[in-house]
């Protein structure tokens, strides 16, 4: 593996497990230092930090709650007490509930939009004010094959927010570009983590692979494309979607 992002630094949030961690893990292993969030679990923050640091790298563990004005705020306070900028944003942080339109209480409704929407925003916004004094910066955000196709069984809050964040992407690289900034966002389709065990459980994980092409994805695939979009490949692309879904979903 290159060392392509050697003395960058990369916020990745919601990376203590599942897709943030093996993002986290493949800048790492290109060079970058990183600044890790992640909301509740120390345990397993510390252990991706232990997975991190050999590759000689620098890892620091923020814990804060990104859907929060107040958690952004501390997240950005930790970046500042150890790093002096900020090259790479990947917006990861995001949850779902299984529950359909009838189950979904307003209580759940707005936490799965602070959780997967409005933390882009504030996340986003914060950056950006460090981003554009160097003129320079990469911002990736995490969406889903379901902003494409919906979700299959229920989960209209984890949809909506994943199809927001594709119109927010597209808009803010046209704000960001002339800033020096590109901003660009992942559909991941069907990949093995802990949340997507949690959320569909043995049966339905098995019945969604059978369906892909090129089988179930790992956390790593969508690592290394976070990483494409935010080294010189990315150079002269913003605004766009890439989908990593092993042939799920097809777009013309």
């Amino acid at each position: 593996m290159s060392n392509e992002l050697k003395g960058q630094v990369a916020i990745v949030t919601g990376a203590s497990r599942g897709l943030g961690k093996g993002i986290a893990l493949v800048l790492a292993e290109q060079g970058a230092d990183i600044v890790l969030n992640y909301l509740s679990n120390d345990q397993e923050a510390q252990n991706a930090k232990d997975e991190i640091l050999p590759f000689g790298v620098k890892c620091v563990l923020a814990k804060s709650d990104v859907g929060t004005a107040e958690g952004v705020k501390s997240l950005f306070k930790v970046l500042d007490e150890h790093f002096d900028r900020l090259d790479i944003l990947v917006n990861n942080a995001g949850t779902s509930r299984a529950e359909n339109i009838f189950e979904i209480t307003e209580e759940s409704w707005d936490f799965i939009l602070d959780t997967n929407l409005k933390s882009m925003f504030l996340v986003s916004k914060e950056a950006m004010e460090r981003m554009k004094q160097r003129k320079y910066g990469r911002i990736i955000n995490m969406s889903s094959v379901v902003a494409h196709q919906g979700a299959l069984y229920g989960h209209v809050h984890y949809a909506a927010t994943k199809g927001g964040i594709l119109g927010f992407t597209k808009t803010l690289a046209r704000t960001a570009a002339p800033l020096g900034i590109t901003v660009n966002a992942i559909a991941p389709g069907i990949i093995a983590t802990e949340l997507l065990y949690k959320t569909h459980g043995d049966d339905g994980v098995n019945k969604l692979a059978a369906n892909i092409p090129l089988g179930l994805g790992e956390p790593r695939d969508v690592g290394l494309a976070t990483a494409f979009l935010a080294g010189e490949g990315g150079k002269y692309i913003t605004g766009i979607c890439l989908d990593i879904n092993g042939g799920m979903y097809m777009r013309p």
